[in-house]
């Protein structure tokens, strides 16, 4: 049996540059950290004891013969892809909602492949763990994703992620002052909206208008070198807040499906309470809003938004790891 933790991700600025159809030409670069909310996998051999080959347990409970019968697209494409033939059990956890804007689909899919390989007695590296959950995502399934949401979940952490043009991913760790990253860890609030969204489905007009938005995706990446600047010097951190509400402001401008009423009277709500900043995570239309919020103002903001459930993280470090790894290479049943 075979237990893997996956996080979920924050992503404060450059959000929609780590699309291929904008960095292949301009390069993309974005900030952000993961948490220590989890997506769980248990994955072993199924025995052959049931009138089915393959388990596969979410929200729903497929039991099926074949892989081409899976509906889950992570699940059936994954598999496909790792040349899986032996019966398997897949049963999921996570701390956070699909379609919340946390990555937890991608979180999904990087566990998933690092899972298999332990099963299989494999280690896989964080690049190439990075590489092929983009690889099934965005080729085999098709999905309208970016790129950054399976590369924090494999490499975890607080870090800026490079798009080049070629291709090719960097992932530069995010170097502070220890008492300064827990000022800053402990400044951000996390709230949920109540509302779920397919990304995949609200992404396809940003896409489509790719050509005619490069102006303000231009700027969004831009903004990732002047966070960078406020997190690892002395300036004040809440310059930090400042840069979330102006690129609060571009996202909006990428899709008319980004924002609606209620998400922005809950923004408004959070400003007047006094949160300095914030933004709406993933690609719109509902999931999780963070904010960044000063201590003395924190409750002030938990009481303006009373009627949200509020999320309480630190930050996670270690990326999508193995955390149960009990093989066991005689139960592989193949029929």
């Amino acid at each position: 049996m075979i237990i893997s933790r996956t996080p979920y991700r924050i992503s404060f600025f450059g959000g929609g540059t780590d699309y291929p159809e904008y960095y292949l030409n301009h390069t993309g670069k974005t900030l952000g950290v993961t948490i220590n909310k989890y997506s769980y996998l248990n994955v072993r051999y199924l025995p052959p004891y049931f009138d089915y080959k393959h388990r596969i347990v979410y929200s729903n409970q497929e039991n099926v013969n074949t892989l081409d019968e899976i509906v889950h697209p992570s699940v059936r494409e994954t598999l496909k892809f790792m040349n899986v033939k032996n019966g398997i059990s897949i049963h999921h956890d996570g701390d956070i909602p699909a379609r919340s804007g946390m990555g937890s689909s991608s979180a999904f899919t990087v566990g998933l492949i690092n899972s298999i390989n332990a099963l299989q007695g494999k280690i896989i590296s964080k690049s190439d763990l990075t590489k092929q959950a983009i690889y099934i995502e965005q080729k085999l399934i098709k999905e309208n994703v970016g790129s950054q949401d399976q590369t924090f979940a494999s490499y975890g952490g607080l870090n800026i992620i490079n798009f080049l043009q070629n291709g090719k991913i960097s992932v530069s760790p995010i170097i502070m002052n220890q008492d300064r990253m827990i000022q800053f860890q402990d400044n951000i609030m996390l709230f949920f909206s109540g509302l779920s969204r397919t990304a995949s489905e609200v992404v396809a007009e940003q896409i489509e208008k790719t050509s005619i938005n490069i102006e303000n995706l231009d700027k969004m990446k831009d903004l990732v070198d002047k966070a960078y600047d406020i997190l690892v010097s002395d300036r004040d951190l809440k310059e930090f807040g400042e840069l979330l509400n102006y690129t609060w402001k571009l996202k909006k401008t990428l899709s008319s499906k980004v924002t609606n009423p209620q998400i922005d009277k809950m923004y408004e709500k959070a400003l007047q309470a006094g949160a300095i900043g914030g933004k709406l995570l993933g690609a719109g239309g509902g999931g999780f809003m963070a904010f960044y919020v000063e201590k003395e103002n924190q409750e002030a903001v938990k009481d303006a938004l009373k009627d949200y459930l509020h999320i309480p993280f630190n930050f996670d470090f270690d990326g999508s790891k193995i955390v149960v790894y009990e093989p066991n290479y005689k139960e592989k049943y193949e029929l």
